[in-house]
């Protein structure tokens, strides 16, 4: 997190080159890869919980863990593409 809080403030100022110059390296895309898989783990974590907290009924409680489960598979997967896409 640190990691990440560091290098968006060094890159906030920059334009779309010196950005795509920054994602193209590759510790940076090891790391901030990592950081969006554990991103999205931890809030769809998060989210499940309140879940099981306010949805009383267990069909729409299942079907909104599923739905949550995929989202949190498939949006990591798509941003993690898009920035090895980048090069």
């Amino acid at each position: 997190m640190i990691w990440f809080i560091v290098s968006f403030v060094s890159i906030y100022e920059n334009d779309y080159q010196d950005v795509a110059i920054f994602f193209t390296q590759q510790p940076t895309r090891i790391l901030f890869s990592l950081f969006i898989v554990l991103a999205f783990f931890f809030s769809a974590l998060t989210i499940s919980e309140i879940f099981e907290d306010y949805i009383k009924d267990q069909k729409i409680k299942n079907v909104a863990n599923k739905l949550l489960n995929i989202f949190a598979i498939i949006m990591p997967l798509i941003t993690i593409t898009g920035i090895y896409n980048l090069s």
